[in-house]
Order: C-alpha cells, then structure tokens, then sequence
C-alpha cells in the first residue's frame, strides 16, 4: 500500500528531513511510525498525502507513482486517504454531523448517500446520538472520534493518523488506539505517528523509527530494553 524507495526530503532552508528512507507498509497492515521531534515523522506523513514532494527518489501508494501525479490529480488521490490530526481541526461552528459530511460534500455526493454514510461512520465512533450537537461540547476524546469519523466516511483504503492520542489520557488513548485497530480488522491499512512509545509496546505492532531523518529501526517493540 505504502512503498518508499530511497526517499530524501530537503527543504528550501538546507534542512534534510529525510534521508534515503525505504520501507514498504502492505495493505491491510497496522503501524507505527516514531521517532523524537524533528525526527521527520510528519515530514514522510506529508509526503504520502501530497502535501510535499520528495527531493530524490519515489513514493508509492497502491501501486501508483506520486511523483507522476500532476496538480490537478492530487484531489483525487487524497479521496482515498483519510487523515487524522491530534489537535482534530474541527469547525466549530458546524454540527458533528456536518463536520463528518464534509469530505462527501467535496466529493458531491448526494443528500441521501450522505446522510447514510454519515450516520453509519458516527455510529462506528459511537456518537451516533451527538449528531446534532456542536463539536465545542465534547470531550477531547468525543472530539477526536469526530475526527475519526470524517476520516473513514469515504471508506478510503488507508488510514494516517498523526498523533492522534497525543492530548488524551491514557484510558482515552487506549480507547482510541482500539477503535484504529477496529477499522483495520476490516482491511484499512493505518500508519500513526505517535511518541507514546509505552502503548505502542502494549500493542505489539509493527514499528518504523526515525531518527535525524534515517529509519533507524523498522519492527515490533517487545522489550523496555528497546529504545526507538
């Protein structure tokens, strides 16, 4: 699903964010990207929503060569990758229900396909109930969920999430994290970058690591002697 071929990353500054990157993520699989800060974590997230073009090599996603989209084919290309963000980027003021429809209005589906998918994504958040609601409300947990929802609407075949736990507590974090799971034992692949390396040991995944724009480890963490 996610393929990068010796990718390098400099910016227009001189900074080198990633340097000579390679891994392959296959679809339906489950991992974690780590690293500290400024590590490059967000910089290879980026790449692989067209955020940002490599500087050298190549990124693949389902088979297909980023470096040969043109401008106008990126809108399409990110139908079929759902985001989600730790600070949620909610709009507050639209309902729960129209921030989860906005991606399908973008897309131009219609009214009643819109609803049902909506409908169908809150009741796998578990908010189906806080449809009408304004996201300013809930919880910093009922938020993120919100997040997750707009996310997965358009059923797209992969999943990045980027810090999606870092401003939870712990029993939110793991409920979160369980929810990601949930959406891959259907056949998403997910990718999340995440610094709480305690639960990401929990959950015995698979584990891509960066450090100063390298991968330096690439594997599942099983052991507190194994620091990323």
């Amino acid at each position: 699903m996610i393929k990068f071929d010796s990718v390098s990353k400099r910016y227009s500054s001189g900074h080198e964010a990633l340097s000579r990157v390679t891994f392959e993520l296959r679809t339906g699989e489950f991992a974690f990207l780590t690293g500290h800060s400024g590590a490059g974590k967000s910089t290879l997230l980026k790449l692989v929503m067209l955020m940002e073009r490599p500087s050298q090599g190549q990124v693949f996603i389902a088979g297909q060569n980023l470096n040969r989209l043109r401008a106008g084919q990126i809108p399409y290309f990110r139908r079929q990758v759902g985001v989600v963000f730790q600070n949620h980027r909610l709009l507050f003021d639209r309902s729960v229900f129209d921030n989860v429809a906005l991606p399908l209005l973008i897309a131009g589906y219609q009214s009643r396909e819109l609803a049902r998918r909506v409908r169908a994504a809150l009741d796998k958040v578990g908010l189906l109930d806080k449809e009408k609601q304004n996201p300013i409300v809930l919880s910093g947990g009922e938020q993120q969920r919100v997040g997750i929802a707009r996310a997965v609407v358009n059923k797209p075949p992969l999943l990045l999430a980027d810090e999606p736990t870092g401003n939870l507590d712990p029993g939110l974090s793991a409920d979160i994290m369980t929810l990601l799971q949930q959406f891959n034992e259907v056949g998403v692949t997910v990718l999340i970058a995440s610094h709480d390396i305690a639960l990401v040991r929990q959950l015995g995944q698979r584990v891509l690591t960066l450090g100063e724009g390298r991968l330096t480890h690439d594997g599942v963490l099983r052991s507190e002697g194994v620091t990323p």
